[in-house]
């Protein structure tokens, strides 16, 4: 969700056109992994003040297209996992058991 400084440009004509012509320049895969994309992330981090700056917000060449898993690797990259080890989230954001080959919730 965005914040509430950024949904300005999130909800712009602007923000909107350059989003679908970055994604379709792409091929909508995730540029990291090739897997389908899910968001388009700016590599420098906008902020209240550069958010309205098109040379930061609207610039290919600062974007990257990435998938869900990719995205968050780079959001909490650094972090300790969030479940405990064994465990994940689904789809849907139950808890569900992972590994030896079974999955279930």
């Amino acid at each position: 969700m965005a914040k509430a400084w950024a949904r300005k440009l999130y909800n712009s004509k602007e923000w909107k056109a350059c989003r679908a012509s970055y994604i379709e320049s792409v091929h909508g895969l995730c540029e990291r992994c090739g897997e389908a994309g899910y968001i388009v992330h700016h590599t420098i981090y906008l902020t209240p003040q550069n958010i309205n700056d098109p040379e930061i917000s609207l610039n290919h060449e600062l974007l990257e297209y990435l998938c869900l898993t990719c995205h968050n690797g780079e959001h909490m990259g650094n972090h300790e996992p969030i479940t405990a080890q064994g465990t994940q989230f689904d789809a849907e954001g139950n808890l569900i058991l992972v590994g030896r080959g079974f999955e279930r919730k």
